[in-house]
């Protein structure tokens, strides 16, 4: 196995991804809009059209691609595009090795702990649990019911359910540390089931070469946090200062409207069934990670 296709490569999980693999001597190509500096095949979602090449080129699959979840306030049309970037995807995905002459083997797909909904209060969440009701959780669902059809085309296949990406260049906690002064959402009792990106990477190519990995598995650190304790952690980490009062949840409501949910709710969520599977991490805790993440 050494040529790796990933859909979403150029986003802050892909980059980090195609880094990784590359450095272990694996070929790379992105499904992309427009040629990009990384070898790349073209794909058009709207068209559902992708290049033949892509696929019978592929040993395997990695699928990130999808609309961000929190980059823009939930209205009716925004949702619909974040369902719709999932399924869409993976369907077009789906066609294009069924039709393929040669196929590749493994296909590894991105998902999200918002499975589980979005206020699972203290409960541990792991992968047997049910799925959550809200708009999120429906998504997901939806998303992870696409996925599990290219076991039809014997692919082994791998999802990842994806907690809090912490990265300083983006994500969650570039978010949270926007602000001058770091303070806690809500109450802050709220359980954040978070990864440090270069876990979650070492994860990804995990799942590629351990090759008796199949099914669903949970893509977070072993120890989820508060909200306060990760806001907490991540102004000492940065050098910020930290507000113990916590953002009240009307004003939060009022500024992100329905999205407000995904971050006045949280998981928490395990790691066992990876770890089992024989997963290490390397920063299996926030001061550490928070450490490796801000020391770069």
């Amino acid at each position: 196995m050494k040529n790796i296709l990933i859909s979403g490569g150029s986003g802050l999980i892909g980059q980090k991804i195609t880094q990784l693999l590359e450095l272990k001597g694996y070929s790379v190509a992105w499904l992309s809009r427009s040629k990009q500096k990384q070898k790349s095949f073209l794909w058009d979602l709207d068209k559902q059209t992708i290049e033949t090449e892509a696929v019978e080129w592929a040993d395997a699959i990695i699928h990130l691609a999808g609309a961000g979840v929190a980059d823009k306030r939930w209205t009716d049309e925004r949702k619909k595009l974040i369902l719709d970037s999932r399924i869409d995807s993976s369907k077009l995905l789906y066609t294009a090795v069924e039709n393929a002459s040669e196929k590749p083997n493994t296909f590894i797909s991105a998902s999200a702990v918002g499975y589980y909904g979005f206020n699972t209060g203290t409960t541990l969440m792991d992968e047997t649990h049910e799925s959550g009701s809200d708009f999120l959780a429906q998504v997901v669902v939806s998303w992870e019911n696409e996925v599990k059809k290219m076991e039809e085309l014997h692919l082994r296949t791998v999802m990842l359910r994806i907690g809090i990406v912490l990265d300083a260049n983006g994500g969650a906690l570039g978010e949270m540390m926007k602000p001058p002064i770091a303070a806690p959402l809500g109450t802050g009792d709220q359980w954040m089931s978070w990864i440090g990106i270069e876990d979650l990477a070492r994860m990804f190519v995990f799942a590629l070469e351990k090759t008796t990995l199949q099914g669903v598995f949970n893509a977070v650190a072993p120890n989820p946090a508060t909200n306060q304790q990760l806001t907490q952690a991540a102004a000492k980490a940065k050098g910020k200062p930290y507000l113990g009062i916590g953002v009240p949840g009307f004003v939060l409501k009022l500024v992100l409207g329905e999205m407000a949910a995904m971050v006045l709710g949280g998981n928490r969520v395990s790691s066992q069934k990876i770890q089992k599977a024989g997963f290490d991490y390397e920063c299996p805790d926030l001061v550490p990670a928070l450490k490796q993440i801000y020391d770069k």
